[in-house]
């Protein structure tokens, strides 16, 4: 998929250079490398396992059908994050997308999540989506914490929805904020401290 303006530079508040650009088929050796070496318990909270060849060739096909748009951040050929949004391209919620952030832990406190969230949603809203949705686990407070600050608001919370590596269950909280709010909160972030952005 061709997204005009990507790839693009991104420089984290540490210095770290990077490229964001969007995901692309032949992606998937890179993707499963990049999951594969996430810690164990950070991928028990996603909904897919993501270290299968199966769910890589799922995910690239769900991409080619407009389905979901998926960005990486990479530094030398290696991918250090990744980011998509889910839209729905029938049905009631047409007008919504679900987001979903990875970093990997060496690249984690740096605005990498809150430099990708916000590129997804001005892709969004280009693309007509009103309300943007994410699931955190109550225990995942740094992802909280972002959301939060990015306007996005508790709307349910499915008690002891999700188990962790231990087996203990965790709440799963719905947050969800309508586009406008959400870059507001977007751009007074990137004024404050977010990444630089070329």
């Amino acid at each position: 998929m061709h997204l005009e303006g990507f790839p693009r530079p991104l420089t984290l508040r540490d210095g770290t250079a990077l490229t964001v650009r969007p995901v692309k088929a032949g992606d998937q050796p890179a993707l499963l490398a990049f999951y594969r070496e996430m810690p164990r318990e950070d991928r028990l909270f996603l909904k897919d396992d993501v270290t299968t060849e199966s769910w890589a060739d799922r995910f690239i096909r769900r991409i080619e059908r407009s389905e979901a748009l998926s960005l990486v951040a990479e530094t030398g050929g290696q991918i250090v994050a990744e980011a998509t949004l889910y839209r729905p391209q029938h049905g009631w919620s047409v007008h919504v997308g679900e987001l979903r952030v990875a970093v990997a832990p060496s690249h984690r406190r740096k605005g990498l999540a809150t430099a990708l969230a916000g590129m997804l949603v001005k892709l969004a809203t280009d693309q007509g989506a009103d309300k943007i949705v994410v699931e955190v686990v109550e225990n995942q407070v740094p992802a909280l914490r972002i959301f939060t600050r990015l306007g996005f608001q508790r709307e349910a919370v499915l008690r002891g929805h999700v188990k962790d590596i231990g087996g203990a269950r965790r709440d799963l909280l719905i947050l969800s904020n309508d586009v406008s709010h959400i870059w507001a909160a977007m751009e007074a972030l990137v004024a404050d401290s977010s990444p630089e952005v070329h």
